[in-house]
């Protein structure tokens, strides 16, 4: 059994991967607060960041999504920070709140956005700018159908989905055209990355339909079931361990080997 010292030290070593020369300034000021900081070393760093299943990589994009998603701006703009450290490119980094806009409003990706572009520019760094988008709104319903299919199958065309809702039709067809057909598309990002950082989205926002639903849909695009587990699990230290549990919870039939 790993001791307390050790996960604690282990803590300690990825702070430091993900944090580089800022490790000891990067997390919020706690140290007047007895042992706080031990305690996250132990939980946060040393257990949740150091679980295998899931990328390094793929961890820190979930927890940009867990962060933009509940707009918890000081500690976004610290983990912005440590994507950088890693190797994240600044497009990928803008990608994650773009995609969160789906699912946390338009808003939040802004806000993100601001918080994002803040470190960027104090870093020096510039952000590719890819072509503009212009492909006709036939194009974009069709291209978001086709990706409906995909990633949901037959659970595509299942409750506010369904074609005949008159009532959710008045709005979900606009999220087929830029939510499927547009936002998932964007260059930065792959649909691997998306579905994970929709996974993660959806547990921070305390959404469990959606959550099995996304969850399923990763299966259903080729993501390990383990990497399913994973992304709901790295969202606990940000946004919950009651939310990420619910989240399993509802996942469990996905999650069944």
């Amino acid at each position: 059994m790993t001791s307390r010292q050790a996960l604690r030290q282990r803590g300690l070593d990825m702070r430091q991967t993900l944090f580089g020369a800022d490790a000891a300034t990067a997390t919020a000021n706690t140290d007047t607060v007895p042992n706080f900081r031990d305690l996250m070393s132990e939980t946060e760093f040393g257990l949740v960041w150091c679980r295998p299943g899931l990328a390094l990589e793929d961890r820190m994009l979930c927890t940009l999504a867990a962060l933009a998603s509940l707009q918890r701006h000081t500690a976004l703009r610290r983990y912005v920070g440590a994507a950088l450290h890693i190797g994240l490119n600044p497009l990928a980094i803008q990608e994650v709140v773009i995609q969160i806009g789906i699912y946390a409003g338009f808003t939040a990706s802004e806000e993100a956005l601001d918080t994002a572009t803040q470190v960027f520019t104090q870093r020096g760094l510039t952000v590719e700018q890819p072509a503009p988008r212009d492909e006709p709104l036939d194009d974009l319903m069709e291209r978001g159908n086709q990706l409906l299919q995909a990633l949901h199958r037959d659970g595509g065309n299942k409750g506010y989905a369904s074609p005949d809702n008159t009532v959710t039709g008045a709005l979900y067809p606009v999220a087929i055209q830029y939510g499927y057909g547009e936002i998932w598309f964007r260059p930065g990002l792959t649909q691997r990355q998306r579905v994970l950082c929709s996974v993660a989205s959806f547990t921070a926002l305390r959404l469990e339909a959606q959550t099995k639903k996304f969850g399923q849909a990763a299966v259903n695009l080729g993501v390990a079931k383990s990497e399913v587990l994973e992304a709901v699990i790295q969202t606990a230290p940000f946004s919950g361990f009651a939310p990420a549990l619910n989240a399993l919870a509802a996942l469990s039939e996905v999650l069944k080997p």
